[in-house]
């Protein structure tokens, strides 16, 4: 047993494309994008990084609400999303909504979904997702249905989950991956390993090596990527959406990753459970800095054209904060009208009496 066990966990070497450096180090993975490919890529993990940094700092100022900062995963994160089509369907955790806003979610209703109001959670026309899963792991046995659901109606399309390591361990994961494999969803399950879930070391989470082979016992593909390989994980989400919509099955897609921040804004400190070395050996694998160092050896990127980006970003989030700040503040009253198409007569009553009070 010990064998066969050493034997599966052999099989699960991390896939890489770009190395540290930013130079090619599996040419026969390089997927096809165009240079504008790679330039909007860029692009939008630069916007996120500065998204983030900016939301922390109104996290601060007390402008936002609940925030879990980015900065690290921003190739786990965009790589994935631009491997989707528009018909895809997206059930996020509450660390992904990056993913949201480059699917088609406007900048102020993120923003909004931080505040803890309702129209944040208002999917707009054509975006097919649902709101960011604050309850770990809850995600993954509703996206399970979601991708069973496009197989019995022979639909093109995916859906696609993220949660962290912490979300691996559990029963949520277990379910929704074993039933989405039983049934042939189409469906890919990224577990973004960022080392820590919470403050426990992943590897106090559970005695498996990795988190990919644990789509052996549910029967499906389990691959491990690196995280920090924006190319990487493109490749490897676009060849599982590929097989799941040609009938072959969900894939489990664990990305190495790093989250340079702490876990939320709520009072996490990552210097009581992280050492300065363990930092300084993730920083020299920044996704950005990577990335950055191919295409300008390519000669599609400088610093004047990321400095574009960069204000741009500036100028964007400004706006889309003021929007947010604008949006009437939501009362009790609104949240029963969403809440039920007929509401229930002892609702009617409370209703009657909080229109009272919010009339004064």
């Amino acid at each position: 047993m010990k064998r066969t066990l050493e034997n599966i966990e052999n099989q699960f070497e991390t896939f890489q494309i770009l190395n540290e450096e930013g130079e090619i180090v599996n040419e026969d993975a390089v997927p096809e994008l165009s240079d504008d490919d790679l330039k909007e890529i860029m692009r939008r993990m630069v916007y996120t990084r500065i998204l983030d940094q900016r939301s922390i700092a109104l996290n601060r100022q007390g402008r936002l609400g609940f925030y879990a900062p980015t900065a690290g995963q921003e190739a786990s994160q965009l790589g994935s999303q631009y491997a989707l089509e528009q018909a895809d369907y997206i059930l996020p955790g509450y660390r992904d909504v990056p993913q949201l806003i480059w699917q088609g979610l406007p900048l102020y209703k993120a923003f909004l979904f931080s505040k803890g109001h309702y129209v944040g959670n208002q999917m707009p026309d054509g975006l097919n997702a649902v709101s960011p899963q604050i309850i770990i792991g809850a995600q993954i046995t509703q996206a399970a249905g979601v991708g069973i659901g496009f197989k019995k109606r022979g639909e093109e399309a995916v859906a696609i989950t993220y949660t962290g390591d912490g979300g691996a361990s559990q029963g949520d994961f277990y379910e929704g991956v074993n039933f989405a494999g039983a049934l042939g969803g189409q469906n890919i399950f990224v577990v973004q390993n960022n080392q820590f879930a919470i403050s426990v070391p992943v590897e106090k989470q559970s005695a498996a090596q990795t988190i990919a082979q644990k789509a052996v016992a549910a029967g499906i593909e389990g691959i491990q990527v690196d995280g920090m390989d924006v190319l990487a994980v493109y490749a490897v989400t676009k060849d599982a959406r590929e097989r799941a919509i040609n009938g072959e099955g969900p894939t489990l897609i664990e990305t190495l990753t790093y989250r340079y921040g702490p876990h939320t804004m709520a009072g996490d400190d990552p210097t009581r459970y992280r050492t300065e070395d363990m930092n300084d050996e993730w920083e020299k694998k920044d996704p950005i800095v990577r990335f950055r160092k191919y295409l300008e050896s390519k000669d599609l990127w400088n610093e004047d054209e990321e400095n574009k980006v960069i204000e741009k970003a500036k100028e964007e989030i400004k706006a889309a904060i003021k929007e947010a700040d604008n949006t009437p503040k939501q009362k009790v009253t609104d949240l029963m009208d969403i809440m039920y198409e007929e509401l229930p007569q002892s609702l009617k009553e409370q209703r009657e009496e909080y229109a009272e009070k919010e009339s004064k």
